[in-house]
């Protein structure tokens, strides 16, 4: 698994509409946020950097450092 837990979510949609691969869906039954396709994650930190709550946690051996072009 890529993304370890989203716990705290809010259910606002942001990590669904930021995640470019397209592997979070949002339960309906309870609103939120839950990673369906944890294999399919490129791990680009997008959901993580945009959740307004910080509930997203990414494992630490999937992990890869953000890069920042300044170009």
């Amino acid at each position: 698994m890529t993304i370890e837990k989203i716990q705290g979510c809010i259910g606002c949609g942001t990590c669904i509409e930021t995640c470019p691969t397209d592997v979070i869906r949002k339960d309906p039954k309870t609103k939120k946020a839950f990673i369906a396709y944890p294999a399919d994650c490129q791990i680009c930190h997008l959901c993580r950097m945009y959740c307004p709550v910080d509930a997203i946690t990414i494992s630490p051996e999937k992990s890869i450092p953000v890069v920042v072009s300044w170009g």
